[in-house]
């Protein structure tokens, strides 16, 4: 009797789960458009070798703090819980004194000790791939340390001018990287690199010229014709993703602060077109290193950066393009704590909302091709609210941001009749008006995906066949019930 008990307790969740119905369309061959990538600086991520620990002080935010290639591959997991598919490393290439970040290189084919060793980085890559995630290295192909040989040896590889730049760049020699040797080299360095590890591409750092950003991609096509080749500058080859400073700089004026225009979203969309450059492969951050982060931004603006955070984070991953999430956004790392240079990496504690957030926006970009193969268009932009349309063949979504401290709205009247739009982030139903059009309403500082789907109604059928099955549910359990008292009786 307790058996058939416990068999009518689970009819109701088998037949839910029995229901469910599949959105997704049928994917295609995964492209380097489809990724969704995470930025680690090494250093600062996770110490997995304390034997590498050379001049380590963690109190010195311009020392090494004991980040590893060993922690990364510790960490490997963790990335991929997340969702994510690719991961971009910060330098690994051997260093001057003191630079942690990778970019004073001394040499260009070699592993800094502080990170470990070549059969280190080999593994790494292993690690990845048997994951079924890609891996993209740093490679700062403009400027050298300052101590660099080649200032000696080969003093016409570099400008007489150098050009203005921040961050770990400022005040380095610079490269002339229009120079045939220069860029000889390099492309040697490169494929020096993917003989060696396996690597899956790589993100030039600096200020190379377009003519470089071409000449090394077309070379590192005949090494690996499924590399890719992230970079600031712009070249009319097919494996080059580029980096859309707009964007970072966009997204952080709209959404550190509530109230402000979102006006500027849809100006990268309109220059990479004009451009000519593939807007879907090119690839877009929020925070960069050595950038104020959002978090930052938004307290000292006296906000919440979780919900200045969830509003970008959307935006982020239904925009066009490859989202880089720079490690530690998923906490957030950086409470609005001043601090020279990038802050250690915390694998205890942080705000689950955020890292759900992401796992969640990673499971619909790998869900639905619309969101990285679809048109884009810009529905609405006006007040703080931004509604705006991805579409591929059949499906269609709509993404709504309301940047504002009050409830916004807006009617679409352009979709087909009888739809219903169904959110993904807040579970909502919006569906057609007697007039004809759809009512997008959202709250205050909120934001939501809806699919665009036709009116599913309410399946009565469905809901019958349950409430029938609760029904004999419910008089099995007084049945048993009645006999239980009538076996105590007796």
């Amino acid at each position: 009797m307790r058996r058939c008990y416990q068999f009518l307790m689970i009819i109701p969740f088998l037949l839910f789960c029995s229901f469910e119905k599949a959105e997704a369309a049928e994917k295609e061959e995964r492209q380097w458009q489809d990724e969704s990538m995470y930025y680690i600086m090494i250093d600062r991520f996770m110490n997995g070798d304390s034997g590498n620990d050379n001049n380590v002080d963690t109190e010195n935010p311009e020392a090494y703090h004991g980040g590893d290639l060993q922690g990364v591959i510790k960490q490997l997991d963790y990335i991929k819980d997340m969702g994510f598919t690719s991961i971009v490393l910060s330098p690994i290439m051997e260093n001057e004194e003191s630079g942690f970040h990778g970019y004073w290189t001394e040499d260009y084919q070699a592993v800094e000790e502080s990170f470990g060793t070549i059969e280190d980085a080999k593994r790494l890559v292993e690690e990845v791939h048997e994951r079924d995630l890609k891996i993209v290295f740093d490679l700062v192909v403009s400027h050298t340390s300052r101590d660099h040989k080649w200032l000696q040896e080969n003093e016409d590889w570099y400008l007489e001018d150098t050009s203005e730049t921040d961050g770990p760049l400022s005040g380095l020699p610079e490269l002339n990287t229009e120079n045939p040797d220069v860029q000889n080299y390099f492309i040697e360095t490169a494929e020096w690199w993917v003989e060696q590890t396996n690597v899956d591409g790589f993100q030039l750092q600096g200020t190379p010229s377009d003519e470089f950003v071409e000449e090394f991609s077309l070379a590192l096509l005949e090494i690996d014709e499924n590399a890719i080749v992230m970079a600031g500058a712009e070249a009319d080859v097919e494996n080059v993703s580029y980096t859309i400073p707009e964007f970072q700089e966009n997204a952080a004026e709209a959404f550190n602060t509530p109230d402000t225009s979102l006006g500027n979203l849809y100006e990268p969309w309109v220059q990479i077109k004009q451009q000519g450059t593939s807007a879907y492969m090119a690839n877009h951050y929020i925070d960069k290193p050595f950038s104020d982060r959002l978090t930052r931004l938004a307290v000292r603006e006296g906000e919440n950066p979780i919900t200045r955070w969830k509003l970008a984070l959307i935006h982020s991953f239904t925009y066009p393009g490859i989202p880089v999430t720079l490690y530690g956004t998923e906490i957030p790392l950086d409470e609005g704590k001043d601090m020279e240079y990038n802050q250690l990496m915390s694998f205890k504690g942080g705000n689950d909302e955020i890292s759900q957030m992401i796992e969640k926006l990673n499971s619909i970009r790998n869900e639905f091709p619309v969101l990285t193969r679809g048109s884009y268009k810009e529905l609405y932009n006006e007040n703080g609210l931004i509604v705006y349309e991805r579409k591929l063949e059949d499906q269609t979504m709509i993404i709504a941001i309301n940047n504002a401290t009050k409830t916004r709205a807006t009617e679409l009247k352009h979709l087909l009749d009888d739809r219903q739009l169904r959110g993904l982030i807040q579970d909502g139903m919006i569906r057609q008006s007697d007039d004809g059009s759809y009512r997008i309403a959202m709250e205050r500082e909120t934001s939501d995906i809806f699919i665009v789907e036709e009116n599913a109604g309410f399946n009565w059928l469905f809901i019958g066949f349950v409430g029938g099955v609760l029904l004999l549910f419910v008089i099995a359990v007084i049945a048993i019930s009645i006999r239980s008292k009538k076996n105590v009786t007796n």
